[in-house]
This record gives structure tokens, sequence and C-alpha cells, in this order.
């Protein structure tokens, strides 16, 4: 395989490429009158040592699937990035950059994956790209031991990212730095910008870690510090950082925010506002940099063009491909299948065979216990799942029969995450951004407040990742209201674009999990209770519409009904025991279950209005927060929930003294 020189030529003047950064940066930022300029002036040489003479990519096809992946952890700085990818010759404009963080354009105020051409990952929350870096060497790591043979290395590329004083000071930044080591991840290398300034100021009043020694005890290689103004300097330490294969690397570079601003340079006033017009012209003298804002000499943009040798390295690598093909026809369809994301054939037989079985036994179990039998038909037949949990694992059963654990040296399906549940929400963000996985991972519900941001990115950046969140109420008991879920299902529910499903028996978890795999660019959170809840028998027409979201249970006898009763998860034993009793006093009752909202409410008018007919009092029932369960009662009935924090007991004592119980429900469904 070829690759890239690492020696940059004498003719090349890297001084003039790192200003071309410079200034498309703090033009687009005075431009806009909004932005950073002082990490994309302080990043300028370490870029260049990356982007020309490292970095394997091709900026006319972004999606090559054995590219690099760069990574800017530091996501305030994004003008470094667009600067970078407008330079190389990505598909983005000049006039993008001059439209830099407005309406629409291909250049926001952080960078979005699926925006901007050449943008791997959405950052801006510092500390989560370094972590989604983390995710994205362990999928290039895990696809290659899986796929690479003899003499065919088809999976082979580096993830690079570089980060700043922020991202380091987060602590997502410990959970996945201390797993990169664990895991060997030799082909992850980190640079990062010592500049010792954030928004505050100087960071030694509140960052006074050993870096070094901090990643060395993490099993990192550390190489430096560095001058990160010295590109030859910059590029001797990325080489020697790829030579390591054993352990991720991670190179200190010395900087100065604002390189060049002759007033602004390594102050804080550089961080995060425009240079305005005196100090930029001041720069543009003190680089000695004569051409008006956005104007590149023609000689620069030749030198950082990237789009003839992409074209190039991808080209060796497709005939390469084609060899790895000949020689092993069917794991290269599969790779290729994995990578293109669709599910394997045969996926709709083992659904429909895991659906009839569930219904079949018709099991009384925990819903956390039904998801393990989904995980146990669907993992055998997805190789792309990949689970694990947050060191709950026999509590979350996310683990199956046969699940090799995940090693160092590059195999395995099961990761134990130990106690990071953020970490490991936004290394599974990773993986799913690499391509050729569907990660899923447990927890308890209530720390999903843990990992909450990065369940919002993953919603943000059209994911698929499958969240299993057992323990989903105050049906934990006696652990109490520190571990009992109240707010948590609503509160997730409110997060654009993630599908939350809470389902009440076997058959439910079933469709929830199916439905999870087949979403394609978009997030699944499954709540899933401790406790065993009842099998609900259903009729053939019943177990479709569960993939509406919510569909009618148990219809009234006698004629239509009085009264609805919609519930979820573990409530829907208490409605469909009300409903007994109602009808036993003439109240002709039906029971709605809706596991997922979000589902439901994508339905077509026509279905939720036969569902949940406007003129029917109308009764929520879950065992949480109550504020959105109001708009599907519509001011015609009432929502039975709790909006108070749990009590540690058993169970059915917690249930009993919060009020969610049949006899509740029988007397609000008695009123109306």
């Amino acid at each position: 395989m070829s690759s890239i020189p690492s020696v940059i030529p004498a003719s090349v003047d890297t001084a003039r490429m790192a200003n071309a950064i410079r200034f498309l940066s703090a033009d687009a930022v005075e431009k806009a009158k909004s932005g950073h300029p002082g990490m994309p002036m302080g990043m300028a040489e370490i870029a260049v040592a990356l982007w020309t003479r490292h970095l394997k990519h091709n900026p006319t096809n972004p999606h090559w699937a054995d590219r690099d992946r760069f990574v800017l952890s530091n996501g305030h700085g994004s003008m470094l990035q667009y600067a970078l990818l407008h330079l190389a010759g990505y598909d983005l404009s000049i006039d993008e950059l001059k439209n830099f963080r407005q309406l629409h354009s291909k250049t926001p105020g952080h960078p979005e994956v699926g925006v901007t051409p050449g943008v791997e990952t959405t950052t801006g929350p510092l500390g989560q790209g370094l972590a989604n870096a983390v995710g994205l060497a362990l999928a290039e790591k895990l696809l290659a031991a899986e796929f690479n043979k003899p003499g065919h290395a088809v999976v082979d590329h580096h993830t690079y990212v570089f980060l700043g004083d922020g991202c380091l000071m987060e602590g997502i930044s410990h959970e996945a730095c201390a797993l990169a080591g664990t895991w060997q991840l030799g082909k992850l290398i980190a640079l990062y910008d010592d500049n010792g300034i954030s928004i505050d100021g100087e960071v030694q009043g509140w960052f006074t870690d050993d870096t070094a020694a901090r990643f060395r005890a993490y099993g990192w290689q550390v190489i430096g510090p560095i001058d990160g103004h010295d590109v030859d300097a910059v590029d001797r330490a990325i080489a020697e950082a790829k030579k390591d294969t054993a352990q991720p690397s991670f190179i200190l570079c010395r900087t100065v925010i604002g390189k060049g601003a002759p007033s602004r340079a390594g102050t804080a006033k550089a961080h995060g506002e425009a240079l305005g017009a005196d100090e930029l012209a001041a720069t543009r003298k003190a680089l000695d940099w004569p051409y008006a804002p956005f104007e590149i000499p023609d000689d620069i943009y030749a030198e950082w063009d990237a789009r003839a040798e992409g074209v190039a390295l991808e080209a060796e690598w497709k005939r390469r491909f084609e060899a790895y093909r000949s020689a092993e026809p069917a794991a290269a369809a599969e790779l290729l299948r994995r990578l293109a994301g669709d599910l394997p054939a045969n996926f709709a037989d083992v659904a429909a065979k895991l659906v009839a079985e569930a219904n079949a036994k018709a099991e009384t179990v925990a819903s956390r216990k039904a998801s393990q039998y989904a995980i146990e038909a669907f993992a055998p037949a997805v190789p792309e799942m990949i689970g694990g949990s947050a060191d709950l694992t026999h509590s979350n059963l996310t683990l199956w029969k046969g699940a090799p654990l995940l090693s160092g040296a590059g195999t395995g399906r099961h990761i134990s995450y130990g106690v990071r549940e953020f970490g490991m929400a936004a290394i599974m963000n990773g993986l799913a951004l690499h391509g050729g996985f569907i990660p899923f991972g447990g927890t308890f519900l209530t720390f999903s407040d843990y990992s909450r941001n990065a369940l919002r990115m993953a919603a943000l950046m059209n994911l698929r990742v499958i969240h299993v969140f057992t323990h989903d109420s105050i049906g934990l008991g006696e652990d109490g209201p520190t571990h009992q879920s109240v707010e948590h299902v609503s509160s997730l529910r409110l997060i654009p674009n993630l599908e939350v499903w809470r389902p009440c028996d076997t058959v439910e978890t079933a469709v929830a999990w199916k439905l999870a795999l087949e979403r394609k660019t978009a997030p699944t959170a499954l709540a899933l209770s401790r406790q065993n809840l009842p099998f609900v028998p259903r009729s053939d027409a019943q177990i479709a519409a569960i993939e509406r979201g919510g569909y009618v249970l148990a219809e009234s006898e006698g004629g239509a009904p009085q009264r609805i009763l919609i519930a979820t998860g573990s409530e829907i034993g208490l409605a469909l025991a009300a409903q007994t009793i109602l009808a036993g006093e003439g109240i002709r009752t039906r029971v709605v279950s809706m596991p997922s909202t979000e589902t439901f409410d994508r339905q077509d008018p026509a279905y939720r209005e036969q569902v949940l007919p406007t003129e029917v009092p109308k009764i929520a029932i879950e065992a949480g927060a109550t504020a959105l369960w109001w708009k599907y009662v519509r001011g015609n009935g009432n929502v039975i929930g709790i909006d108070r924090f749990g009590e540690s007991a058993p169970a059915p004592k917690v249930f009993e003294f919060l009020g969610l119980t049949t006899e509740k429900i029988v007397d609000v469904a008695r009123r109306g």
C-alpha cells in the first residue's frame, strides 16, 4: 500500500499555507461578526502538517470507505475545518466561507455531519468529538480484525482528532480516553492544542493537570511537548505516532491562541470574538499577507489541492479491493453490505419469527428480559450489532449466548464500558458514524441523565444507535428515588428525532427492537421494566398495529367506548384490570397501548382519530411525569401519573402509595 510522504518538500512555503488558514478563518469570523478565530489561527501549522503529508482522503469522494477520519473535537474552531476543506478541494466554495454562520449555509457555527462535505461528526459540546473518535478508531480496528485477510488489508486507516484544553476538562475525556488505552487503539492519534487559554482566561487557575502523565497512565503513547508552530516538528511527531500500532498516541503541541494577531495573540480575547477591522489589518501587516479578504493566491491553492492525490489513493484502494473481492467474495460482499447500512436479506424473516414466538409463548416476564430475547434472536443474524453496558450487563440483560467479549486484540461484539454512561453513548455514536456497526448499550433509565447530551447528538446526527434503558420507573422499588425514573421517559420524548419505546410485554418489545434496527437514520431509546409484566393476547391485526406506536389493545364490549384508557409499559396491566371492573359497572371502556408517542404522532390524522376519538373522555396512565400526556386527553379526561420523586420500598407498596393502582384508575374513569 502506498502512503502519503511524511517529509514536506523544501519548495513548499508552509508559512503561507498556514496563513491561508488564518486569514480565511479570521475573515469569515469578521464578516459574520461571530465565531472563534483564536483556535484556527493557533492550530494552522498543525493542520498543514496533518492535512498535506499524512491525512489519507479524497476530496472528490468524502465517503470513501478507507479514508482517514478527521475529527475537530474543539468544534468552536470550525473555520479551521472549513478552511481546510475548501483549500483541499472539497465541495465547499469560497462563497460558503463568506456565508459562515448564516442561515442554510454549509458552514454552520459548529461542524455538522451531513451539512458540510468532509465533516465526519458534529462537534461543539467539548469532549464528545474526542469520544466519537474513540468509537471511530474502535470500528476501524474491529472491522480490520474481522475482514482483512492475509495479503488483503482493505480496512486500514487512522483516526485523527484535534482537541483543546476544554475537551480535556470535560469528564467524558477521561471516560473515553481510558477505554482507548485499554482497547489498544493504535490508529487513534490526538493532537492537543496546548495554548493555556480558555474563555475565562489563562487556565492555570483551574486546569493544572499533568496531561502527559495522565495519558501515559491511560496507556497512550505521549509525544512532546513540541512546538505546534513548527510544521516539521508536527510532521515528525505524527510519523512517530503512526509507528506505534499498540497504543493510541497523544501529541502535545504548544501553541499560541490567535497566533499572528499583534494585540490578541495569547489572550482570551482571541478565543470567541471577531478580531475587529483594525486588529485584522494589523495582523495582515504582521504576517506579510497583502491579499484582500477571502483572496487566496493560485500557488497556495495549488499546494493545498488534494484532489488528484485523493483520486489516486482511492483508485489504488479500489484495485486492492477488487483483488480482495476475487479472493474473498463472501467477505467482500458482507463488508460492503455492512458499510452501506443495509440489514441482512433474512432480517424480515428473523423479526417475524421472533414476534410470532413471543406471541405463541405468551410469557409473563420483565420487558428487560423480553429485550434480551430480542437480542438473542437478532444478534446472531445481524453481525453488525455490537452491544454493551455501563457496568450493568446482568441487570440490563444486554449480553447474549456466545457473545464474544471485546478484547485489546480487536475482536468481540460485547463491550464492558465500565461505569461510563456518557463515554459509552458518545463512543456508540462514533461506531455508528464510521459505518459497519449498529451499536447498542445499556444502563438504568435514571442514568440516561449522564449520557443525555450524547443521546441528543445522536438524534441531531441521524445515527442508528439503540439505548437499552432498564429499571424504568418506580417499579425499581427498594433502591428509592435516586434510582426511580419519574421524569426521564417524558424528557427523552422531548428530543427531536429520538424514538422512545416503552413496551408492555414480549410482543411489543420484539416489535420495538425490530423497528429500532430498521431505523437507519435515527436513534432509539427502549424504556424497560425490572419487574414482570403480564403478557397480553392480540390478533394479527393488533400485532401489525404496534408499529404505528399506538393502537387499540382491548376494545370495549357492547358498543362504542364511553371511556378510553391510554397506557404504556407496566401500566397496561393496571388499565386492563380497570377495564374489567368498569365493564362490570356498565361503563364501556377501550384500552389503548401507546408504546411510542413519537411514532403515533406521525400517523395520519384519520388513524389517530380512529384510535382516540375526540368526543370520548380519556384517561392517560403512566408511572412518570404527566405533562406530555395532556395533549392526548385534549381537555376531555384526566392524567394519572407521578409529578414528584419516588420512595424507597417494595415496588407494589410504592405504586400504591403514589396512586398508580387499578382502584385509582377506576375511580377517575367513573367521574369521566
